[in-house]
């Protein structure tokens, strides 16, 4: 080659190469597209970013602030969007829950309930029917852990368990907090609960498959995702809906697979089938719920004729069948015997752990919200329908006032919803230019939404332990502080999820359990959360409680004026009963406690008992009513300091509550 071609060859090798680097590097070094008005709102930087960790993480972990303003406000924004940081640390911890991983198929196969356990004996020979009695029990009970452990099963509360730490230790962990407070947003509001037995196994791949991938992709992958989602089809019952002429639709093909279905089965268990009330006819809980909680919202424009209509467009979802022994095992054994591709050939489809049953389908003319599905439209007009839906004008507005409320505060500007609906509708549902458009927004820095959410009792679990940069050994202690404090995790029975509002969360009992709980994490009375307070001040000393109540207090509240609060919880050191309200705060069996007039008022004061059992100390009031708090921040008693008193008032204090 001559010299020419080869430094020509050369040069456009070099400048490909750059120009893939350059594409490589774009998402992390490009400068973001968007700047926040924070300025204008009378905002400086550290303030601004406090404001931004207070919203879109579970709370920021010491030195955060710094790192978010050295990084630039609008540059960690973007990568927090983009959830791409790497989670080695947070993959570790995970390592050990095996069932988080697993498919459905391989949960229904695991963890199965006593019921299947029995009817699994039965086939297999193992024990009569009638052989054991299920009234008596303990031989029951005893029966069924005998043969799981032979077969090397598992009981389904381990995978709940696994299930809901998992959650606990990536809130508090996760580099990509954004994606963690989206995937919890996202799942609230497509709720599904562990309280419905029939979806309550296929919740783990409901969070990871659907949720978590899509919580800041597009709207309507995400609807779309979730319908076909076997939790939410058995949660809101649709895997039960069939159109109700499909019999004078389809004879012939009907026939057909009910004589295979008979070959496989037997004439009495079919007969059983076509009996059971459940399996057929038109049910429209999840038309309507996908309208009034999912889309449209509850004044969207629809009617009950949409909803009857729409219920009848979604005939034929169901799940495809992935266990012997549970919801779908007849369809197992159909599938098996007559084969897929026949089946799929037939108008059958198969994604996954979905499935749409032609058999099943109202095959009928329909018509939504002025919109005619024609008849034979089979699997598609579903697709069309869910579509349809998500990009509505009143599911923009709807959608964009729900991510407001939980962002925002709980009565957001109609001025801001309605930029944020416009993205939506400009922006084909894609949420992180939603979510661009609030944050960039004057409504979203001005002081209607400083401090005006409060934190549910989950957010305040977990932005404790990340403003303490404690490290959770066993989620599940944490976890039971967060059901006292009034939320039970995946158990919300409704399908509306939690309520996003203040109001929902705060009441003299909860800020009770509130207080309780900062006791006892900050004197470390809670089993596997460690973590050192004096680290947090880089091992300085304050010299008084008073001092220690400022420091400690703009530590775990940056940028924020403490003055009133520092005022109104100082009185807290000087309780004389304060270490025995700690240690009953962590002993679960302490008889309870009610709220004085003092936290009725907000300074959520606990109410006082006897102390006769407290042992004297410099900080109790002197004879002559001076505080004599001044003195050094030597320990009450044992390991329990006044110093983790200090941050355990401040971690119950209303303003700790506020994010």
């Amino acid at each position: 080659m001559k010299p020419i071609l080869k430094f020509i060859a050369c040069f456009c090798t070099i400048s490909i190469a750059m120009v893939v680097m350059s594409s490589f590097f774009e998402g992390s070094s490009a400068k973001p597209r968007f700047s926040f008005p924070y300025k204008k709102a009378g905002l400086n930087d550290r303030q601004a970013a406090a404001h931004l960790l207070s919203r879109f993480t579970y709370g920021a972990t010491p030195g955060q602030v710094d790192e978010v303003v050295n990084i630039g406000l609008e540059k960690w924004f973007q990568q927090q969007l983009d959830a791409n940081i790497a989670d080695d640390s947070l993959n570790l911890l995970l390592a050990d829950y095996d069932a988080i991983n697993m498919t459905n198929t391989e949960v229904a196969k695991t963890f199965l309930n006593n019921g299947q356990v029995f009817r699994m004996a039965i086939k297999e020979g193992k024990v009569d029917k009638d052989s054991v009695n299920k009234a008596d029990k303990k031989e029951y009970r005893e029966f069924v852990q005998a043969y799981m452990k032979e077969k090397g099963l598992r009981p389904q509360q381990e995978l709940y368990r696994q299930f809901i730490n998992q959650k606990i230790l990536r809130a508090a962990n996760t580099n990509n907090q954004l994606q963690e407070v989206l995937t919890d947003f996202w799942f609230n509001h497509f709720n599904v609960s562990i309280t419905k037995n029939d979806c309550a196994e296929y919740i783990p791949a409901y969070e990871r498959d659907v949720i978590r991938p899509n919580a800041n992709g597009n709207f309507e992958t995400l609807l779309l995702a979730t319908a076909k989602s076997p939790a939410m089809l058995m949660y809101l019952d649709n895997f039960t809906s069939a159109g109700e002429n499909t019999k004078e639709m389809m004879p012939q093909q009907r026939k057909k697979i009910e004589q295979k279905m008979t070959e496989a089965l037997g004439d009495s268990a079919v007969k059983k089938i076509k009996a059971n009330k459940k399996n057929q006819g038109l049910n429209e809980n999840y038309a309507r719920e996908v309208m009034e909680l999912h889309t449209l919202g509850v004044d969207g424009g629809y009617t009950q004729q949409d909803v009857t209509q729409a219920a009848r467009v979604l005939t034929g979802w169901t799940l495809y069948p992935f266990t012997e022994y549970g919801i779908g095992s007849a369809m197992k054994k159909v599938i098996e015997k007559i084969g897929e591709d026949k089946l799929v050939q037939r108008g059958f489809v198969h994604e996954g752990d979905f499935m749409f049953a032609i058999n099943r389908h109202d095959n009928g003319e329909k018509v939504v919200l002025g919109k005619k599905f024609p008849a034979d439209g089979g699997y598609e007009e579903g697709v069309d329908l869910l579509k349809m839906l998500a990009q509505h004008p009143s599911t923009a507005k709807f959608i964009s006032k729900k991510l407001a409320v939980r962002f925002v505060n709980d009565n957001p500007s109609p001025v801001l919803i309605d930029k944020m609906a416009k993205t939506f509708t400009d922006k084909k549902g894609d949420i992180k230019e939603v979510m661009i458009t609030m944050a960039t927004a004057p409504e979203f820095w001005n002081k209607d939404a400083l401090r005006e959410k409060t934190k549910s009792p989950f957010e305040l679990a977990i932005s404790s332990v990340r403003s303490l940069n404690a490290t959770v050994r066993q989620p599940q202690q944490l976890n039971n502080w967060i059901t006292k404090m009034g939320q039970k995790l995946y158990y919300y029975q409704a399908p509306t999820g939690y309520p996003d509002r203040g109001q929902y969360w705060i009441n003299t009992g909860s800020l009770l359990n509130r207080m309780n709980f900062g006791l006892a994490l900050a004197s470390q009375k809670i089993p596997g959360i460690t973590f050192n307070l004096a680290a947090l001040n880089s091992n300085h000393e304050p010299e008084s409680a008073e001092a220690a109540l400022t420091v400690y207090g703009k530590l775990l509240m940056p940028e924020r004026n403490l003055d009133e609060t520092v005022k109104r919880l100082t009185p807290l050191l000087n309780d004389p009963n304060l270490i025995k309200k700690v240690n009953d705060a962590a002993d679960k069996s302490a008889p309870p406690v009610e709220a004085t007039a003092a936290m009725q008022s907000g300074d959520m004061m606990m109410e006082a008992t006897d102390g006769k059992d407290q042992p004297k100390d410099k900080f109790r009031k002197k004879a002559n009513g001076k505080n004599n708090s001044t003195m050094d921040m030597q320990s009450y008693a044992g390991n329990t300091t006044m110093l983790s008193q200090v941050v355990g008032i401040i971690i119950g204090s209303p303003e700790y509550q506020r994010k």
